[in-house]
């Protein structure tokens, strides 16, 4: 699943030999059935028959949605540490897995020291995992994701600029709803709906300051972003030490943080 749309509906991903047309209806494993209602680029846009909401057939039915790079079969194991200990709404099919290295322990030293948390929502899809396939960097296109900023946020934020204070994101996933709804003065927006931003270098960032972030895939729009954010050379030299000293990658690995280089 991609995306949900309500109780009944939802954008999907499915694998056919030949893809289903509008008004098919789908027979799945778990004993209930969907209509294939659109196409939307490479997706499908079903409705489930029944009265039972969508999300509950998934949650009991379904399986974590662990990144393509990871290809062994997903375990109950995955289901606590695949998401994020400050998670509420569900909807994404990758975790931001730049916090999963919080804990509650943690983020209690954080706000010890006297640093102020916030949360907003951006529904990681499936798009986040696809390679730039094409010579030039512009011409990608990039899938939509949905974000929700709520105002008090924005105030935090707002407050936190007025003393000086830095913007620090946790994960690509954070900067990229923060830099679509943040306005010319690096403020953000309420925003409920949904961006195809696509940050790569050249880039003006106006909100975030610092970043939390794994080390990405090779030709990954993850990959870019954190280029534009400190400069090619710099994150080029955070990869090699990074081999050199065998830290982990992708989802389960090791994080870094990255101060924004003047430039960006």
């Amino acid at each position: 699943m991609e995306r949900l749309l309500d109780d009944q509906r939802a954008l999907v991903q499915i694998r056919a030999s030949k893809a289903p047309k509008s008004g098919t209806l789908l027979r799945l494993d778990a004993g209930f059935t969907a209509i294939v209602l659109d196409r939307r680029d490479n997706l499908f846009e079903i409705r489930t028959d029944g009265d039972q909401p969508l999300l509950a057939l998934l949650e009991h039915y379904g399986q974590i949605p662990l990144p393509p790079y990871i290809t062994r079969q997903p375990t109950g194991q995955d289901a606590e540490r695949y998401q994020t200990v400050y998670a509420r709404h569900p909807g994404a099919v990758a975790a931001p897995t730049a916090g999963l290295h919080f804990d509650e322990a943690l983020l209690e030293r954080i706000a010890a020291m006297g640093v102020a948390s916030a949360f907003i929502t951006l529904h990681v899809g499936a798009g986040t995992f696809q390679p730039v396939r094409v010579e030039r960097v512009a011409e990608h296109l990039m899938h939509a994701e949905a974000i929700e900023i709520r105002a008090e946020v924005c105030e935090q934020i707002l407050a936190a600029r007025n003393r000086g204070g830095r913007v620090v994101a946790v994960g690509t996933t954070a900067v990229r709803a923060l830099e679509a709804a943040s306005d010319e003065r690096g403020v953000p927006r309420p925003w409920r709906g949904e961006t195809r931003i696509f940050i790569y270098p050249g880039y003006r960032f106006r909100c975030v300051d610092a970043l939390i972030t794994n080390f990405h895939l090779p030709e990954s729009t993850l990959l870019m972003l954190v280029a534009a954010f400190v400069g090619r050379a710099a994150i080029m030299n955070a990869y090699r030490h990074a081999i050199e000293q065998r830290y982990r990658f992708f989802s389960y690995g090791d994080a870094m943080f990255l101060t924004r280089h003047p430039s960006s």
